[in-house]
């Protein structure tokens, strides 16, 4: 059988190592390739940690039918925490929001809105020139002819001015008004702003934020009371439909605040002729949610204006500005009624703009245009309620003092007052309903219901992962290589077959052969039979 032959070599440079040093050579030697301590096992970190269960269910201990039910209790308790967990979160992440209103207390005075009104109808009919009634044919589907009827096709008439025609031939408040009150005070046109619509001229009452008059009481007659004669005889005689043909008789009214601008053939409410219409308003102030909760638009806080033409933002500029940017696009002009300098568009193509301008903007925050509501908005509920007049004594009398007939009054005249119901205002906001630290909160409680876990469970929990891993890391990185030779104080321990393997030549051919040096000189024994039991070797 092969014997393996040791050769101890005592190297001279080791020799002068403290003697107490060789004492531990051959630890040294059996814990070579071991690294730092090993890291604490499960068990040993169950049995410490603060989670409920996990010691009984993974500590130190014989395995048993107790253990197993400990163990199935708290994977059945971390299943529960993770299903309340997760419809919490859900819940979060839908961002539910509620509506609070709180009633504010009686205030001494309060601030009058803007009250902006419109005759339905645009142009008085005589009014109208003949170059009027040609340029304008497209917008009120009257006929191209002069007053004896003849056709004006062969006349040559100047170019149209748009805002010229509206302040010539629209209704004249001052024909219309014919009595005025504010807060029992006598107010005139005079009070009143021009101010263009899709109706054309119209007039603002209250207009001028820097100015706003104020109301100190609220009821009836503590407001806005006119009486205003429509001028039906005025209105245009309809010869063929268009877009902009109107059949009724009255008036538009919108009721807004000074910072917004009147966006009243959308906005507005209707006042019939003969009868005499009461409008009870009550402010509501409106805080809305920004995103995530809600949609609202958030101020810029730069203290510059945030819509070229506009003081402030509000939803009807922006829609405003919307209809201009579209009516440039397709037209390369803007309507009277949009705000900025470009030039106003001809009344030959008046109509097929304002047709363009409502097909292309839409409407939601799905069409091309969408106008977020202001985060902070003040708005006016209305109740509406009115009375027929006049009676047939008042008719009498408003006859002879208008010098008109009673259908004349009956059919032309109306009353409209506008007034607070109380000096007070309604406050409207939006709250989160389930904010950050209401979440935090119901999964702390659920997370100690069913765990009886805390913040520092899970950083307890964290530490002892990131030690695990740190530790296999370290192993990985510092995997040390076995080495051929392990010297330890100065003994080399060498295997027969090591030798042979490091070998570059056979066993006999470089002692024969002389070709190769080496430390120490062959040994060669004479009679051993060659491949038996002895070989050669060389330390």
């Amino acid at each position: 059988m092969p014997i393996e032959i040791v050769c101890k070599i005592k190297f001279a440079e080791e020799d002068a190592k403290p003697k107490e040093k060789e004492a531990g050579d051959e630890q040294s030697l059996l814990g070579a390739a071991r690294g730092a301590a090993a890291p604490r096992d499960l068990a040993t970190f169950a049995s410490t940690s603060t989670l409920h269960g996990l010691g009984r269910a993974c500590g130190p201990g014989p395995h048993g039918l107790r253990r197993t039910l400990w163990a199935l209790a708290l994977l059945t308790s971390l299943a529960a925490f993770l299903y309340q967990a997760a419809g919490l979160a859900r819940g979060y992440l839908t961002r539910p929001h509620l509506v609070a209103m709180d009633p504010a207390a009686p205030a001494p005075v309060a601030g009058f809105p803007a009250v902006t009104l419109c005759n339905i109808n645009r142009f008085r009919h005589s009014a109208l020139s003949d170059a009027d009634i040609f340029h304008l044919a497209n917008l009120t589907g009257l006929p191209p002819k002069d007053r004896d009827g003849h056709r004006a096709a062969g006349l040559r008439y100047p170019e149209p001015d748009m805002v010229d025609i509206l302040n010539r031939t629209g209704h004249q408040l001052a024909d219309m008004l014919k009595s005025c009150n504010f807060s029992g005070h006598h107010c005139s046109a005079s009070n009143f702003s021009v101010v263009y619509t899709r109706y054309g001229k119209c007039y603002t009452f209250n207009a001028d934020p820097q100015s706003s008059l104020p109301s100190r009481a609220g009821g009836m007659g503590s407001g806005l009371e006119i009486m205003l004669d429509i001028q039906q005889e005025e209105y245009l005689p309809i010869w063929r439909e268009t877009n902009e043909t109107s059949f009724e008789a009255g008036i538009r009214v919108q009721i807004h605040s000074q910072e917004e601008p009147p966006y009243i053939h959308q906005l507005g409410f209707g006042v019939s002729p003969g009868f005499q219409t009461f409008v009870s308003c009550q402010e509501q102030r409106l805080t809305y949610l920004p995103q995530p909760w809600g949609n609202c638009r958030v101020e810029s806080g730069l203290g510059e204006p945030e819509l070229q033409g506009y003081s402030a933002y509000s939803v009807s500029a922006c829609r405003l500005r919307c209809e201009k940017e579209a009516v440039l696009q397709r037209c390369h002009c803007r309507m009277v009624h949009m705000p900025g300098n470009e030039t106003i568009c001809p009344p030959n193509i008046y109509i097929e703009c304002a047709d363009h301008t409502l097909d292309s903007l839409g409407g939601g925050s799905e069409g091309p245009c969408f106008c977020p509501t202001p985060c902070n908005l003040t708005r006016y509920g209305k109740e509406i309620s009115m009375v027929r007049i006049p009676n047939r004594g008042s008719a009498r009398y408003l006859a002879r003092k208008y010098n008109r007939n009673e259908t004349y009054i009956r059919e032309n005249f109306l009353v409209l007052d506008v007034f607070f119901e109380a000096l007070t205002s309604e406050a409207m906001e939006q709250r989160a309903a389930y904010g950050l630290s209401a979440l935090l909160g119901d999964l702390g409680g659920q997370m100690g219901l069913f765990i009886g876990a805390s913040i520092l469970t899970l950083l307890e929990i964290l530490d002892y992962i990131y030690e695990v891993s740190w530790d296999r890391l370290k192993r990985v990185w510092r995997r040390p290589k076995t080495p051929l030779r392990t010297s330890t104080g100065g003994i080399s321990t060498l295997g027969l077959q090591e030798l042979k393997e490091q070998s570059p030549c056979p066993s006999r051919g470089c002692a024969e052969g002389g070709g190769a040096s080496s430390l120490l000189p062959n040994h060669h024994h004479p009679h051993g039979p060659p491949g038996g039991l002895f070989e050669d070797f060389a330390c």
